[in-house]
């Protein structure tokens, strides 16, 4: 079930919970019972794990009555939805110091809670370092998702603005929403195992900040070029590529500063936008040799009337010659700003109808 856009229900806290050892059964971040989702860093493998990127969640099932998750967040910057017993999400606002956070107070019995990444890895890592539920309580098994899907993408993909109520696309933390953003709806629908590595204003040529996702696509923590991910760990049945917004508005900005940074004072031409996608493609291709591939474009200006864009893609994937890769253009939403809620929901159907009709996974 989609969720209602409805601030007054989402109730952003910051709650600090006391609890003794005695009163208390310790959960540490590497129990594998845990399910963890996107690519998590374990840089103290023994003891913590690292959050960064958009639609990172941890979720845990168990026996009892409370649950209480410790944290600590680099800047304090850093929002999460707290999904109860697949109930409505509230907000918790992480602080910066280290902090056990109560999650739920129950009835005694059977319950389940995921802690979802909403925010961008700009907004700085998140340390994870485990739950503690009450004494008599006890773990559940985790589940285990059939399916596994895949989204690389700019703000539209990462949910910035969506729950910007007011429609003033606003950048500050609490109005972006990786939980309510096309991606992370179609990953429900199909109760697949999801990663979002996604960030806003980023491109495959050029992006609003030195960096593109050719450069970092291949990071666990995106900040550190060091950070290898290891791509056998997750091979997805599909994977959706959402990218060239950023890059169709900077080819034509001479002075800005990173088209200066990557192309100098000449424009690139049709060919090397075309390559430059080929070569991300295939770069993906190469990583996952048997996911199907869907090169979607769309819903802001990239695919409205008259744009060039969809037609460079297109060639593009001609191209590669792989009958496993798809192109998918959602229409020009016509509408100032970022996707609201119900555009994010409408790309999100749109995906779902183009997958069923097109892909058997």
């Amino acid at each position: 079930m989609l969720l209602k856009r409805t601030l007054t229900l989402l109730l952003i806290v910051n709650l600090v919970w006391s609890c003794s050892p005695e009163e208390s059964l310790w959960i540490s971040s590497i129990n594998p019972q845990i399910e963890y989702m996107g690519r998590i860093g374990e840089i103290n493998i023994d003891t913590t794990k690292e959050l960064y990127w958009s639609g990172t969640s941890i979720k845990i099932s168990f026996e009892g009555k409370f649950l209480n998750a410790i944290f600590e967040d680099e800047n304090g910057d850093n929002f999460y939805n707290i999904i109860v017993d697949d109930d409505e999400p509230y907000i918790l606002q992480l602080d910066s110091n280290k902090k056990s956070y109560n999650l739920c107070e129950l009835e005694f019995g059977n319950h389940s809670v995921e802690i979802f990444k909403r925010t961008e890895w700009d907004r700085g890592k998140t340390i994870f370092f485990g739950f503690q539920i009450d004494k008599k309580g006890s773990l559940l098994p985790k589940s285990a998702k059939k399916r596994k899907i895949e989204f690389y993408g700019n703000s539209i993909t990462a949910g910035y603005a969506v729950d910007d109520y007011e429609g003033k696309d606003r950048s500050e933390g609490v109005y972006t929403n990786n939980y309510l953003s096309y991606a992370a709806i179609t990953a429900r629908h199909y109760d697949a195992e999801y990663v979002a590595t996604v960030k806003s204003g980023i491109g495959i040529m050029v992006s609003w900040f030195p960096v593109t996702m050719p450069e970092i696509y291949d990071r666990v923590n995106p900040s550190d070029s060091l950070s290898q991910w290891d791509f056998s760990k997750y091979q997805p049945g599909i994977v959706v590529i959402n990218l060239f917004q950023n890059d169709s508005w900077i080819v034509n900005m001479p002075e800005n500063e990173s088209f200066k940074l990557k192309f100098g004072d000449e424009k690139p031409d049709e060919q090397f936008i075309i390559n430059s996608y080929k070569k991300f493609v295939y770069e993906i291709r190469n990583k996952y040799p048997s996911s199907n591939i869907i090169c979607m474009l769309g819903n802001m200006d990239i695919t409205k009337e008259g744009s060039p864009w969809s037609g460079y893609v297109k060639q593009a994937v001609k191209q590669l010659n792989d009958d496993k890769i798809y192109t998918f253009f959602v229409p020009y939403k016509n509408t100032p700003g970022h996707p609201d809620v119900k555009e994010q929901e409408e790309m999100a159907n749109s995906l779902i109808e183009f997958i069923d009709n097109n892909i058997i996974w």
